[in-house]
């Protein structure tokens, strides 16, 4: 009999009820908290009571701070507004009167353009209180899209939606420690964030400034035995000779397509790890998790009874899940669900024999005299060669097809320097092999680096 998810009503209710034995830690770039110490202390310098049943806007520079936020505020707050720290200033305050924030939790100084009189300083430092906490309450969680034009979009979630997928997990071991790639203000971080703090392990947090290499020796140093992030951001790590100086038990992929390049050179250089790659986003939630190394996933899975249930319409994955957000905030459409309460990803996916396979975003595909292109189908097709580590395919205008296939290819630093011209050939002959003509590219240029946006994936509209 299967035994039912575990309640979660709030973060701080998870941290008086769990013990600390052995004691775990959040760790920042430049300081680290006991995650012990939350339940008797304070980064928010005894205000916690003002902010009860408010709307908070954490608006934090530090990635740290804006943690040990989270954590006091959730079960407090009315409403917790999670804000990213890219977000352009312009578009502060029409997040702010979306929400109808009334109270701002940040770590700077200085005019915002938001009008809110309640400000509580984030110190990203824990201090003993002797004040009584308030009385808990449901806490919704409004996160913003990472779109690339544009203000946000506001997506309500609430504890249990975001710890769905982790309430039906086993039960925690006490020897884990997190490391991820993804800011924790992003829904693919926060899923992390509460693995960690839900799930009684520690948490070495990355920064916006830091240089992969960097990063990976702080995971080092402090013995990372799970580490997630985007395929991008993966790619970038392996072009660093501090990717060697983990040994992960675990890795994960999410927020974009983990083609068979990337799992395969994590398998390889991780031999030890269990390798696998999650279909969430900030609407659908978590969807489900691949674990058997392959690209794809397993055809058996659409159409599926469960709590969670995958469709594929027209092309379309489509997700029915208690995971699911709620709905939106503001002047958004008042449901992100069709008729049949599924959520339209927007992810184009197609079966071939017993597995799907993802080709890309609809929203993303190339016209090539009427015939269409999706960038990440070709993308994995060059990445399957060994001596590439990341590629973006991109369209290029074409007097005769108005557009046509164009691919940026980053090589592995073991290829360096190397026959750039045989590499081309094999890799369109790899191209000529796998993907129809009119999506095999045009031109190849080969460049040092590609530029990531801040969410981590590959800055396409850069």
């Amino acid at each position: 009999m299967k035994t039912p998810p575990r309640l979660i009503e709030s973060l701080r209710d998870a941290l008086n009820n769990a013990p600390e034995l052995p004691p775990r830690f959040l760790r920042g770039v430049s300081a680290t908290v006991r995650v012990g110490d939350l339940v008797s202390g304070t980064s928010l310098g005894g205000r916690l009571g003002e902010l009860a049943g408010r709307s908070v806007l954490v608006a934090t520079r530090d990635q740290l701070a804006a943690a040990l936020a989270l954590i006091e505020l959730d079960g407090v707050a009315r409403r917790l507004v999670v804000v990213t720290p890219d977000l352009p200033a312009e578009h502060l305050p029409i997040v702010s009167a979306k929400a109808h924030v009334d109270a701002i939790v940040s770590d700077r100084e200085g005019e915002d353009g938001v009008p809110i009189s309640l400000r509580v300083f984030s110190t990203g430092t824990v201090v003993a209180t002797n004040g009584t906490p308030p009385a808990n309450r449901q806490t919704e969680w409004v996160l913003l899209t990472s779109g690339t034009t544009g203000a946000p979009k506001l997506v309500s979630h609430t504890t249990a939606t975001l710890t769905g997928a982790i309430a039906d997990s086993p039960s925690p071991r006490t020897d884990v420690v997190w490391g991820t790639f993804y800011d924790i203000r992003r829904y693919g971080g926060l899923q992390i964030f509460f693995r960690a703090v839900l799930g009684r392990a520690s948490l070495v947090l990355s920064d916006a400034n830091e240089p992969p290499g960097n990063y990976l020796a702080r995971l080092a140093a402090h013995a990372v035995t799970h580490v997630s992030g985007t395929p991008s951001h993966w790619r970038r790590a392996l072009m660093t000779p501090e990717a060697r100086a983990i040994a992960p038990r675990y890795v994960r992929l999410s927020g974009e397509i983990a083609d068979q390049g990337i799992l395969s050179a994590l398998r390889c250089l991780y031999p030890q790890a269990s390798v696998g790659h999650a279909f969430a986003s900030t609407e659908a939630g978590v969807a489900f998790e691949v674990n058997d190394g392959l690209e794809g996933f397993p055809a058996h899975m659409v159409g599926a009874s469960g709590d969670v249930q995958i469709e594929v319409v027209d092309g379309s994955l489509r997700i029915r899940s208690p995971r699911c957000a709620t709905g939106y905030v503001g002047d958004e459409p008042s449901t992100l669900t069709d008729d049949e309460g599924l959520v339209d990803t927007g992810d184009i996916v197609e079966r071939r024999d017993d597995r799907y396979y993802f080709l890309g975003r609809r929203s993303g595909v190339i016209n090539v005299g009427g015939l269409k292109v999706h960038p990440e189908e070709v993308e994995a097709a060059i990445n399957r060669h060994p001596a590439v580590r990341m590629s973006m395919v991109r369209s290029r205008r074409n007097p005769i097809t108005g557009s046509v296939v164009a691919a940026d290819v980053v090589l592995t630093r073991e290829s360096g320097e190397g026959a750039t011209a045989e590499f081309e050939r094999e890799i369109r002959q790899i191209c000529h092999d796998r993907l129809a003509p009119h999506k095999i590219p045009a031109t190849i240029r080969f460049v040092p680096a590609l530029q990531l946006a801040a969410a981590g994936k590959l800055a396409r509209h850069a």
